[in-house]
């Protein structure tokens, strides 16, 4: 096993921010652009997972967690329920791949990414990369643990706007049921 140098791990990071960024704003502009909101809700969870990635990147790991659980998984989850509470979609619209083009993009990319996790399997990581334990259990040790720095800013100076944004997401489904039986109500007729 031979260590590779710090180049290797500089030019992998780069290459893998830039890649998961330039797939987030693809991914942004093709939610934008579908007709099905099926379609562009699952475009929208790819732009999630990469924020996720990019979080990982930056070494924020519960925060990429956090935004895997409540935006990827839990806030689209009620997206979808609303639109097919509305029945805005249609079952033959749920994908946008048309021929094989797209399955065969996606299996290079799934190859890929195994290599890549191959090469990193059988490397071992420079200590400029790796938290010092000292630094670690300092963080960890701390007021609030780990999540305190997070949690803290978020219920004391920023509680109304996380309050808001919980108001605005209860209305919108509220709504949206409302809609759903009014529509229901106008077709029984």
């Amino acid at each position: 096993m031979t260590p590779l140098g710090n180049d290797f791990f500089t030019l992998f990071y780069s290459f893998h921010f830039y890649l998961f960024g330039l797939i987030a704003i693809a991914s942004a502009i093709l939610f934008v652009t579908r007709k099905s909101p099926v379609a562009a809700a699952m475009w929208l969870v790819n732009v999630m997972f990469c924020l996720a990635a990019l979080y990982m990147l930056l070494d924020a790991q519960f925060i990429g967690a956090i935004q895997v659980l409540v935006y990827a998984g839990a806030i689209m989850v009620v997206f979808l329920f609303v639109v097919m509470l509305l029945n805005l979609g249609s079952a033959d619209a749920v994908t946008d791949m048309r021929g094989n083009a797209g399955r065969i993009a996606a299996g290079a990319v799934g190859l890929a990414m195994l290599a890549e996790i191959m090469v990193l399997a059988r490397s071992s990581f420079p200590a400029t990369l790796k938290l010092k334990a000292a630094e670690t259990a300092m963080a960890i040790d701390g007021p609030g643990g780990v999540i305190g720095p997070i949690a803290a800013p978020l219920f004391k100076e920023h509680l109304l706007a996380f309050e808001l944004t919980s108001m605005l997401l209860l209305t919108a489904i509220v709504g949206a049921v409302v809609i759903g039986k009014k529509k229901g109500a106008n077709d029984a007729r």
